[in-house]
């Protein structure tokens, strides 16, 4: 029997919607296996994918958090992009996981772009998740485990469990919720918005110690901060967090990588 291939995480944006040289808006990798997953498609997501050693081309599943355009900005760049020179793409199909409201987001974009983004029925999978409760979605290769947060209506977390069983949670931007407490319980890798420090706290985003405070109540094995507004930078968000959360934390960074 084959080895199954080991996983690893690459932070291919730490920062937000505000503009910078170092870091680019919120999105991650997923290695797994032979699947590569991306999760959130903001501006620069194609070259950092690049800078990680990753086609777009072998992306096999994007899963978008909500519809904020420093999540979901590039994504209409991303189609455009698979389908030129044609018809690489088309030998490799693309799924899309969100919440509910993606099909009626993905056809607005089709009424700007029209077939510049579209493909046939079997080349690309559409999965809208529940957002008012818990959701899953199986493959042949990992699971899919979704629930709302607490940020805007479409938004959801995801947690991937692989093949070995281990497993990733992607909170996106939220703010405390017992929902994602329930579905970070005991990951592997709890990635996790800490978008404002402790004293700056903004409705629809956490802080970190309230983002320690989740990891410690789901009992996660390892706790990565992400998300950082610009103010962040300027005060010590490591020992924010460790006010609630004595686990080990890592800071997000462009391009970090992080073997799960």
């Amino acid at each position: 029997m084959a080895s199954i291939m080991k996983g690893e995480i690459v932070v291919l944006g730490s920062g937000t919607c505000v503009p910078s040289l170092s870091r680019n808006p919120c999105a991650l990798l997923m290695k797994t296996g032979r699947s590569h997953l991306l999760f959130d498609c903001g501006p620069g997501v194609m070259r950092r994918l690049l800078e990680a050693g990753v086609s777009i081309f072998d992306v096999s599943t994007i899963f978008l958090s909500h519809f904020h355009p420093d999540h979901s900005g590039e994504l209409a760049s991303f189609l455009f992009s698979l389908k030129y020179p044609a018809p690489s793409r088309f030998s490799k199909p693309l799924t899309i996981i969100a919440g509910a409201g993606f099909n009626d987001f993905y056809r607005n974009l089709k009424a700007v772009y029209g077939s510049w983004i579209e493909f046939p029925e079997d080349r690309l999978t559409i999965v809208e998740m529940n957002t008012t409760a818990e959701d899953r979605y199986v493959t042949p290769t990992f699971t899919v485990v979704s629930c709302p947060v607490a940020h805007r209506p479409e938004s959801v977390a995801f947690r991937i469990v692989d093949a070995r069983g281990r497993s990733m949670v992607y909170s996106g931007d939220t703010d405390y919720c017992d929902s994602l407490v329930g579905l970070a319980r005991g990951a592997d890798l709890f990635v996790c918005e800490s978008a404002f420090p402790d004293d700056q706290k903004v409705a629809g985003h956490l802080t970190p110690s309230l983002a320690g405070k989740i990891a410690s109540q789901a009992a996660v094995k390892r706790l990565m901060l992400i998300h950082f507004y610009p103010a962040c930078d300027a005060v010590d968000i490591e020992n924010q967090c460790r006010t609630t959360y004595n686990g080990p934390i890592l800071l997000a960074r462009d391009l970090l990588t992080v073997a799960i």
